[in-house]
């Protein structure tokens, strides 16, 4: 995450169980981008575009630019352009959200291989 406010534990428990019907278990927490991450990781992933801009900023001079990708530019199946926030929907919301990150992390891999 990039907001000061971010979550600090697991995925909240409608993500997990939306996840859990497709056989899914998430394990790690959530913790805010630091600038060092950038020097630490080869890939980082935005979900949405104000996502990529809070990280982007943390990069003035972007000397790492080719380093920070959206989520969505893996899709081989859906068109969006931003994984949607699901919290402020319905079950369905988080069902969209986890066929989107399924198919960007296809993609995803298949980039890397």
């Amino acid at each position: 995450g990039t907001a000061g406010y971010q979550y600090r534990g697991p995925p909240r428990q409608r993500m997990r169980a939306a996840a859990a019907k497709r056989g899914l278990e998430f394990v790690g927490a959530a913790r805010q981008f630091r600038r060092e991450d950038f020097e630490e990781f080869d890939l980082i992933v935005a979900m949405d575009k104000s996502n990529y801009r809070d990280i982007a900023r943390l990069d003035p001079r972007g000397e790492f630019k080719d380093k920070i990708k959206m989520m969505c530019d893996f899709c081989t199946r859906h068109r969006e352009k931003e994984v949607p926030d699901p919290y402020y929907g319905g079950p369905e919301g988080f069902e969209r959200v986890l066929d989107l990150l399924e198919d960007a992390c296809q993609g995803l891999l298949q980039s890397l291989t």
